[in-house]
């Protein structure tokens, strides 16, 4: 095979097939394909899209390059999440323990964020103690005799999707759906989860802009997650403005212990509760979503899904009780209010623009070896619909650097303003694909 003929094919629209698939990211890999070609295949691909089985069978490339992870060992149906990225979504943190008190094992493996906010690795960091840095067997081990568990992504797992993701990020090539899908479901699949709930945002805060491009985006990686025999979900949820109202590592771990005591905003809650009953229904701990989300409901009031959060925290070394003095947590030195500069009413939150602002007082990384400041951050104090008065504080900035003059404007202008209240269908969950 020639790399120079398969370019070609796939700018002629033409599928690739499995065997020729392997030999581009096998030799890709170990560095026989150059960047060049490689970047002209990802053009093609970008115009030309991929077909069903051929996404599938990339998707099956990016796993078997790399290491996978054996879960064997784990008693029950592993259930894993995935989230397509937006700014304040701490749901991570809230389902792994309300999953994990119905017994469903939730063995996660996360990575760290780039970009607005840290991921869910490096919230959790921010508490003292917290490790994430667990031997295979420590890792196995807390998932069976408590249910759960959360640990780095291994180095070696899908070193042919680092590779590509790094060159499609210089390529312009990022936003296409098959290497997407391909992307998302070769982690969550070499990861060795038996079932995925994806989380797949939409809105200005997410990657996807248009739910017709986040529907497509999701029933792809349903297709890809159903024809290699994992039971997948997709949930299309809304990220027209930041999740609940806390956008940092700090502040976001404290939001997902109001949720878990039952105090949460609602448009987190009921995100995070949804995302948990599919969670619990394809580990098969109830019969139907319903069912599912009414359990979920009463471990919250009751105060059992708090207390599975302690004591996910006690088994990677943390300090629990953080959760009953969440004052414990990092503190930024300066707590700056943004303003809203008209009366009326919220129309509009530019979610990117909020987590553009966030990176900027510290709490995101612009390289992945930034170090991160877990106190920085920003509190939405006034979200779409409210009305507000001019002077009235519209958001909070919490940063350790004395200069945040640029993060105060962008924050300040990601807000709109109008006359009239806007209409709000409350919908925050737009569909579900099974």
């Amino acid at each position: 095979m020639r790399m120079v003929d398969l370019i070609n094919k796939k700018k002629q629209g033409r599928e690739l097939t499995p065997a020729e698939i392997n030999f581009i990211i096998g030799r890709y890999t170990v560095g026989e394909i150059p960047d060049y070609q490689m970047s002209a295949l990802l053009m093609a691909i970008y115009f030309k899209g991929m077909g069903k089985e051929e996404i599938t069978n990339l998707t099956l490339a990016y796993i078997n390059s790399g290491d996978q992870v054996d879960l064997s060992g784990i008693k029950g149906i592993k259930v894993d999440k995935h989230s397509t990225g937006g700014v304040g979504d701490k749901v991570s943190l809230i389902v792994i323990p309300l999953v994990a008190s119905l017994g469903v094992p939730v063995a996660k493996m996360s990575g760290r964020g780039l970009g607005h906010t840290g991921g869910t690795i490096d919230k959790l960091e921010a508490i003292a103690g917290f490790k994430t840095s667990l031997t295979m067997e420590e890792f196995l081990q807390h998932v069976n005799s408590y249910k759960m568990a959360l640990v780095g992504q291994t180095a070696n797992l899908t070193p042919a999707d680092k590779k590509i993701y790094a060159l499609r990020d210089v390529t312009a090539t990022v936003d296409s759906v098959p290497l997407i899908a391909a992307s998302v479901m070769s982690k969550k699949l070499a990861s060795g989860a038996d079932a995925i709930v994806l989380d797949v945002k939409v809105g200005s805060g997410a990657f996807m802009k248009s739910l017709d491009e986040a529907k497509e985006l999701a029933q792809t990686m349903v297709d890809i997650g159903n024809s290699l025999k994992r039971k997948t979900v997709a949930l299309l949820t809304d990220m027209s403005q930041p999740l609940g109202h806390e956008v940092g590592n700090a502040n976001e771990v404290r939001e997902a212990i109001e949720v878990l005591q039952g105090r949460g905003a609602k448009d987190l809650t009921t995100v995070a509760l949804t995302i948990a009953a599919y969670m619990a229904v394809l580990g098969g701990a109830c019969p139907n979503f319903e069912k599912a989300y009414k359990e979920l409901e009463k471990l919250i009031n009751s105060g059992s899904a708090i207390d599975k959060f302690k004591q996910f925290i006690e088994i990677q070394g943390g300090q629990s009780e953080i959760v009953d003095h969440p004052d414990r947590l990092p503190q930024a030195k300066y707590h700056v209010a943004v303003q809203a500069a008209q009366a009326g009413y919220v129309t509009a939150i530019d979610a990117e623009a909020i987590g553009l602002a966030a990176m900027l007082l510290g709490a995101g990384r612009k390289k992945k070896d930034d170090l991160i400041d877990f106190a920085a951050g920003l509190t939405i104090v006034k979200k779409v619909g409210d009305r507000v008065d001019a002077g009235d504080t519209i958001c909070l900035l919490h940063t350790n650097l004395a200069e945040h003059r640029e993060a105060k404007n962008i924050a300040a202008s990601a807000y709109s303003f109008g006359g009239d209240q806007p209409n709000s269908t409350g919908q925050y969950v737009y569909e579900v694909i099974q």
